[in-house]
């Protein structure tokens, strides 16, 4: 699958309930090669940030950290699969744990929105 990330905005579908991304969470990657960074914010989440590289089929694997709401920082890893829905707009499948904190387990769906 020939994805490049660059550019694209994704806004958070479904989560765990342990997870701090929501509908509100926006997420702003870009892509150089195979490293993947974004910034995301919305919901109870300030600022956070993630870095990681991208697969030749498009997944990526990615660390992440965050500041919520009340302060505290968050840290953890993420395996994201993509696929593209009917209508061309991509969504990002992610596996995901917490390296601070409880190290729970959680997965996620984002989906690519338009630029405004």
């Amino acid at each position: 699958m020939d994805l490049h990330y660059n550019g694209r905005i994704f806004r958070g579908r479904s989560n765990t309930g342990n997870g701090d991304v929501g509908s509100e969470t926006i997420f702003y990657y870009r892509q150089e090669g195979d490293v993947v960074s974004a910034t995301y914010t919305g919901g109870v989440v300030r600022d956070g940030q993630l870095l990681g590289t991208v697969a030749d089929d498009g997944s990526l694997d990615f660390c992440y950290h965050h500041i919520d709401s009340d302060g505290a920082l968050h840290a953890g890893q993420c395996r994201s699969t993509p696929r593209v829905e009917k209508g061309g707009r991509l969504v990002l499948e992610e596996e995901w744990q917490w390296l601070t904190g409880d190290r729970s387990r959680g997965s996620s769906v984002v989906e690519e929105v338009e630029v405004p």
